[in-house]
């Protein structure tokens, strides 16, 4: 594989774990493209290529210096200059594969969190307050990323002659995905024993030894579940706080996220609604991990750094 197959099997398996499914992701992409032809010549010279195919521009190839065959890649949650200058020095490393945005893909963080939207209607709340409520917080987020030094770790990949790319959303996906299947299979009925179940996946299991296992962070364990909302694991980041009494109405009792703000679990106490925390890196090596065993499939070496937590399922 060269890095072109590993960039296009990464949107592959994020399209088919999609919550929307492949044909909603299809319908997204199609509404660009016909936004695309409406546009004026000069219009489609500025506009993104990219989001013509690509339905998670949080996510790409950022250098290609040599398009060689891929043997060995080091992969880790968050990729800096840090970890650039880690592969050159190991000198066998054909790729690095981060999961957290970088450059281009940091800077387009916020296009990703309509997912969001459709996740919480698919759940229950209606599609217009989602929208409403998440075109505040994506404006925030676009506003907030605006600023960041972009460009920091992709121009120290290009300098050393490093290979470079992310996914970040089509790995969220598939730990969604993942998870999802797993809650519904234990049936859960009281808080506590999501964290049971949470607590049977290996990547959490390594969490908890390290002190950053699954946690409650609104509620106690004996209170019962109610309808459980795997919402808060893709979509680029939070969602807006105030969407959380409008889940309530919608009868969602708990909801399973990665992490959450101090704003966000105190709205959902208002709410009465059950926060878990799966856990942050430990949620993000699980979707990582589902992308690299099938790279793994394919004879390529793995080596994890940078808070990814490698097991491997293939």
């Amino acid at each position: 594989m060269r890095v072109i197959d590993i960039q296009n099997l990464s949107i592959k398996m994020g399209m088919e774990s999609d919550f929307r499914g492949r044909e909603g992701v299809q319908k997204l992409l199609d509404s660009k493209k016909s936004k695309f032809q409406k546009l004026s010549l000069k219009e489609q010279e500025e506009f993104d290529k990219e989001a013509l195919e690509n339905p998670y521009l949080d996510s790409g190839v950022y250098n290609v210096s040599d398009d060689k065959e891929i043997k060995k890649v080091l992969v880790g949650i968050d990729i800096g200059p840090e970890e650039i200058l880690l592969a050159k020095q190991l000198g066998n490393i054909d790729l690095v594969i981060g999961h957290h945005p970088i450059g281009k893909g940091l800077a387009q963080l916020a296009d990703v969190m309509d997912l969001q939207c459709d996740v919480l209607h698919q759940y229950g709340v209606p599609i217009n307050i989602a929208e409403g409520l998440m075109r505040i917080r994506i404006s925030e987020v676009a506003r907030g990323v605006n600023a960041i030094n972009h460009q920091r770790t992709v121009d120290t990949a290009r300098i050393l002659g490093v290979n470079l790319m992310n996914s970040h959303t089509p790995t969220d996906n598939l730990a969604a995905r993942f998870l999802k299947n797993h809650i519904e299979q234990k049936k859960p009925e009281r808080v506590g024993e999501i964290i049971d179940a949470l607590k049977e996946l290996p990547e959490y299991k390594e969490a908890m030894k390290i002190g950053v296992g699954p946690k409650i962070f609104v509620g106690s364990p004996e209170n019962r579940t109610g309808k459980i909302a795997v919402s808060e694991i893709t979509g680029g980041t939070e969602g807006s706080p105030k969407l959380y009494e409008k889940m309530a109405q919608a009868g969602i009792g708990t909801v399973i996220a990665m992490h959450t703000s101090e704003e966000h679990r105190k709205e959902a106490e208002a709410a009465h609604i059950n926060i878990v925390i799966a856990g942050h890196m430990s949620s993000d090596s699980l979707g990582v991990n589902l992308f690299i065993d099938e790279l793994q499939k394919q004879g390529i070496e793995i080596m994890p750094c940078s808070g990814f937590t490698r097991v491997s399922r293939a």
